[in-house]
């Protein structure tokens, strides 16, 4: 998880973000509850977008209630769990681990092996408890590992092996809601993957890191490609939205979905294009 599926919280009403920032704060609650500080400090807004999506549409019972943090030690804070919220953490523990790993076979980051080792006690729980999801999730990451050690230029199968562990995800059950809520992680785990590159790009070719774009991000238009291409994969999960009878918390979800996934890209756009005016000055 990349951290990119957000609110645009001025575009949101302070009751809403209350809510959000209420579930947001129950995960990593849940997070330090069931896997202590070290599990804690993977929590992602990606995953609380999930607990918001699955917990409109199932609307499973919700308590709330306060709590105290280190980040803010004077006031309390709103939190709402539920069972969703529990499954979330499950999840974000186990993409948390098998990532670490990964970057620690491919780049051999001691920081990722010791905080890969830190959470396999907790991971080796899980596989019991989700076994095929987890053979799933493991098996694509292993392939998109090979891939990109292989350095596959292929940008839609990139982004689709990251889709489908997205789409894993998403499905929490199997049911009449299923397919769709398989169809929306997949073309929003996508997404993500492609910003992701598209926002790491520059870094990436410096440190002679793995990325789709490497070739091509300095090519005339690019910019408006990447955001084309974001376009038609978010415009797939919207639909895929829209599909499912989701009453509560829909205002936050549209705002995540039509707004606040753009946040990035168009500070990351902005930011790039103020760049070449500079340099056009200077060289006139």
């Amino acid at each position: 998880m990349f951290g990119y599926v957000v609110v645009n919280q001025p575009e949101m009403k302070f009751k809403d973000f209350d809510v959000y920032k209420s579930f947001y704060c129950g995960l990593c609650r849940e997070l330090r509850e069931k896997y202590g500080i070290t599990g804690q400090i993977s929590l992602t807004y990606d995953m609380t977008f999930v607990i918001l999506l699955l917990s409109g549409l199932y609307e499973p019972k919700t308590k709330k209630g306060t709590t105290r943090c280190i980040l803010h030690p004077v006031c309390k804070q709103t939190v709402r769990k539920n069972e969703i919220t529990e499954y979330a953490a499950d999840m974000n523990l186990i993409l948390t681990y098998y990532k670490c790993v990964d970057d620690w076979k491919d780049e051999r980051k001691w920081s990722r092996l010791c905080y890969a080792r830190l959470l396999e006690g907790s991971s080796r729980k899980l596989q019991g408890q989700y076994k095929e999801k987890i053979t799933r999730i493991i098996s694509l990451l292993d392939e998109l590992s090979a891939q990109e050690k292989a350095g596959e230029k292929d940008i839609d199968k990139m982004a689709g092996l990251f889709g489908r562990i997205m789409e894993e995800i998403f499905a929490w059950r199997q049911d009449a809601w299923e397919s769709s809520l398989r169809r929306m992680g997949f073309y929003l785990g996508k997404f993500i993957y492609l910003l992701d590159a598209y926002d790491d790009v520059e870094k990436d070719v410096k440190n002679g890191s793995y990325n789709p774009f490497s070739e091509k991000y300095k090519m005339e238009g690019f910019e408006e490609e990447i955001r084309q291409i974001l376009i038609m994969m978010l415009a797939e999960a919207c639909r895929e939205f829209e599909k499912l009878p989701i009453i509560k918390y829909e205002d936050i979800l549209r705002n995540i979905l039509y707004s606040g996934v753009w946040c990035r890209f168009e500070t990351v756009s902005k930011k790039r294009r103020e760049e070449r005016e500079k340099k056009h000055v200077r060289s006139i």
